[in-house]
């Protein structure tokens, strides 16, 4: 039984593999146009990464980073083109928050590219803001590629504990155990409620989030 199954899981890792680097930042591009719901195109990064080495793993993170960035232009349009429908009035209201944006936008966009944060809620305000869309660009390509790199080297890294201890032929618990994890982990960041730490944050810093109290008021 766990000798077919494992046979499955590496038939579809070697159907996933013959995607190439292109078909990785085509499926990552596609996963990402989706405003506010964005497919988990990391989780194609994460089953992969068993069966890259080295520079290829670099190559891997680069393609599925690049390909999940320049899918976020989508929310940004979607922003800019609210613009366009807003009456004079709220463009006038606009240009203040324009102005924060203007210098804390590109740290933003990066830090919520490298983090799993649902950063589509910060996109579509900078679009909104018409936020100079090569800062954009560049703030979230650098941090989508820098997670994704990320994930790959330490997904492989992962995948050779498992070896080591459970040997190859464990390779599908494995992979399992990984998919189980990630979808773990993708219901607790929608469960957060961001605009709460964003409050404890301000006021507490970042001793604040580890008071249980705090902790409570922060799951939806």
């Amino acid at each position: 039984m766990l000798d077919l199954f494992n046979s499955i899981i590496d038939s579809i890792l070697k159907s996933l593999e013959q995607l190439g680097l292109l078909g990785i930042f085509l499926i990552s591009l596609i996963g990402s146009l989706i405003p506010f719901v964005p497919l988990p195109y990391l989780a194609l990064v994460v089953l992969l990464a068993q069966n890259y080495n080295g520079i290829e793993l670099f190559l891997l993170g680069l393609s599925a980073g690049i390909g999940g960035s320049l899918g976020k232009l989508t929310i940004y349009a979607v922003g800019v083109l609210s613009y366009k429908a807003l009456p004079e009035s709220k463009k006038e209201e606009l240009k203040f928050f324009n102005a924060i944006i203007r210098k804390y936008g590109a740290i933003g966009v990066f830090i919520f590219a490298l983090t799993p944060l649902p950063d589509d809620v910060l996109y579509f305000p900078l679009g909104l803001a018409k936020y100079n869309v090569k800062y954009f660009l560049l703030a979230n390509v650098a941090g989508k590629t820098l997670l994704a790199i990320g994930v790959a080297y330490l997904s492989k890294f992962y995948f050779e504990i498992v070896k080591y201890f459970l040997g190859n032929e464990s390779i599908g618990i494995g992979t399992i155990i990984a998919i189980i994890a990630m979808t773990i982990i993708t219901i607790i960041l929608l469960k957060i409620k961001w605009k709460k730490v964003y409050e404890i944050l301000q006021k507490e810093g970042w001793k604040g989030l580890l008071k249980i109290q705090n902790i409570k008021s922060i799951i939806r």
